[in-house]
């Protein structure tokens, strides 16, 4: 048994500013969460919570996450350029070319997303979140899909790419150079042991793979927090 990705989680300077973005954007509503801060339900079974947590820490650097949201025309694609930027995006320059077809653009609070051109093949029939695209090397990668239980389905060249046998979103690592830490990253998962599942024994079983304990003096938190391979951060959270 493995653990269950139950969230993608923002911290956020404005969770309700920013989950009213994010809810404008992948046309979900928000929600009270009972754990903390506010929350976009999925659409689908095959589909993650967005979480978004109150911090009064500042953006500092790119994310090392972020959502390849996906189109079927370009028509489409200029519809969601336009609704974001209505809803207070904005757009950004991260390198990209001028022949790329993608648009890159940053939310209220700066982080990054792209909208992809049709004909993607390898975001097809993944949702209208593509991929979460991360920075990352192919260790972690090979430790998220273990974790997780999700195949890898790209591996290559240092990059990786897992999705869940369910289907819906990939989640990417682009492989060397993995751009160093500026501080904790504004989006992690959320974890939570398998049904009727151990926290401490899904705990171990992840440090058993690559990962690493932090913050071990907070048990009243409820949950624990991680940090993979790759130094990034996680919770696991208690059965449910």
């Amino acid at each position: 048994m493995t653990s269950r990705l139950v969230a993608l989680c923002f911290d956020a300077n404005d969770p309700l500013l920013l989950a009213r973005f994010w809810a404008g954007v992948l046309g979900r509503e928000p929600a009270d969460d009972p754990d903390d801060g506010i929350t976009l339900l999925p659409s689908d079974d095959t589909g993650f919570r967005i979480r978004f947590r109150p911090t009064e820490e500042k953006k500092t650097g790119p994310n090392q996450m972020h959502f390849d949201l996906t189109s079927t025309s370009l028509e489409d694609q200029q519809r969601t350029v336009a609704r974001s930027l209505e809803l207070g995006a904005q757009h950004i320059d991260v390198g990209q070319l001028p022949e790329e077809g993608h648009v890159v653009l940053a939310d209220p609070e700066g982080n990054e997303f792209c909208v992809v051109e049709a004909g993607n093949n390898f975001l097809a029939d993944c949702g209208f979140i593509g991929a979460l695209s991360c920075d990352g090397s192919q260790e972690v990668g090979y430790f998220w899909s273990a974790a997780l239980g999700w195949p890898l389905v790209w591996d290559q060249d240092e990059e990786t790419a897992i999705q869940s046998p369910h289907g819906g979103s990939k989640i990417a690592w682009g492989g060397p150079p993995v751009a160093p830490k500026t501080g904790k990253n504004r989006l992690y998962f959320d974890l939570a042991p398998p049904p009727h599942g151990d926290q401490q024994a899904e705990v171990d079983r992840l440090v058993s793979l690559g990962a690493t304990r932090i913050d071990i003096d907070r048990p009243e938190a409820g949950w624990v927090a991680m940090a993979d391979p790759d130094g990034n951060e996680f919770c696991v959270l208690t059965s449910r």
